[in-house]
């Protein structure tokens, strides 16, 4: 039998994934580190930016009605998560990047981006970038206590932010019984040495670390 698939995200992303590891006839096993909440925040005029650019969907379903504000202006998103909900939210998606915020920041300002919007979480992997000229934090990703980590031992967790991963080396004791899939090379950096073994998903989407995560357990189910 195959080992079981851990989820770590917040909800809504929590059961999404769950039930697109259970579709596959696999088990999955629903672990939260986080809570997403939203934030007051200041909208900023639209005509002072030519871009807004968007690392997590959680932005997109955490703004609010202030997100109708920016329909017109070009949206570059990371992963296709985002670049979906921000296409339901009414938002023009021009570029959906496959690495993270910084190289999509980058690849930005090599398209001529020069007065962007970004519209991201309180505790965030970007601070500042040549292109942008204001930053919101619209939500936080705030930390679930007395979670049970103890779950985990015998399964591959599915690990998709380097806030996540940073959470999940403070609760594991034994690294050794948990096999890995980390979003993006940068999140497995986070992550250090020690499991089981640990694998980065091809592209930073949800379907690929589940992907990479049903491969690595069945791999793992073999030796």
């Amino acid at each position: 039998m195959s080992l079981p698939l851990a989820v770590l995200r917040p909800e809504p992303g929590n059961t999404a994934t769950a039930q697109a590891i259970e579709a596959l006839g696999r088990r999955a096993i629903r672990l939260p580190l986080f809570r997403i909440v939203p934030m007051m925040w200041e909208p900023p005029a639209a005509a002072a930016h030519d871009a807004l650019i968007l690392t997590s969907a959680n932005a997109v379903r955490q703004a609010g009605a202030a997100l109708a504000t920016y329909a017109a202006l070009p949206v570059h998103a990371v992963g296709g998560a985002t670049a979906t909900a921000a296409r339901a939210a009414g938002l023009r998606v021009v570029v959906t990047g496959e690495a993270d915020g910084q190289a999509l920041l980058d690849a930005a300002e090599r398209t001529g981006v020069r007065r962007a919007l970004l519209l991201t979480a309180r505790d965030r992997a970007v601070e500042r970038h040549p292109v942008l000229t204001a930053v919101r934090a619209v939500y936080a990703s705030e930390a679930i206590e007395g979670v049970d980590a103890a779950v985990l031992a015998g399964s591959v967790a599915l690990v998709h932010s380097r806030r996540a991963a940073r959470r999940l080396v403070e609760l594991v004791a034994d690294r050794g019984t948990i096999a890995v899939v980390a979003i993006a090379p940068a999140v497995a950096a986070v992550l250090g040495d020690g499991w089981r073994a640990v694998a980065i998903a091809g592209r930073p989407d949800d379907a690929m670390v589940v992907t990479a995560a049903a491969a690595l357990a069945d791999r793992l189910s073999r030796d």
